[in-house]
């Protein structure tokens, strides 16, 4: 699951992350999740993607490799609610051309 990040971004996302997921704190078989998917209009910019280990990675897809009470829904918000703590207060996904790769 590459997903075609550029090998760079994917270097910069797991080093802001720590070399672990953003939400269980895992880690192991670490992944890139774009938090706003691409057909959405979301990009590979690391304002749109979080480190996810493979189970929260799968959750976060409504494909749980485990039964657990947490939604897919929460799971969002969870990546959401980390990448605003993370670049607040310039964090604005709505902002105009903020998803821009360049």
């Amino acid at each position: 699951m590459n997903a075609n990040i550029k090998s760079a971004t994917r270097r910069e996302v797991y080093r802001r992350d720590g070399y672990r997921c953003a939400l269980c704190d895992s880690s192991q078989g670490l992944q890139v999740h774009h938090v706003i998917p691409r057909g959405e209009g979301g990009t590979d910019s690391p304002h749109n993607l979080i480190t996810l280990c493979s189970y929260c990675h799968s959750h976060a897809h409504g494909r749980p490799l485990y039964d657990t009470p947490v939604t897919a829904a929460e799971i969002a918000q969870a990546c959401v609610e980390y990448l605003a703590d993370y670049y607040a207060p310039d964090w604005n996904p709505w902002a105009k051309g903020r998803w821009s790769d360049g």
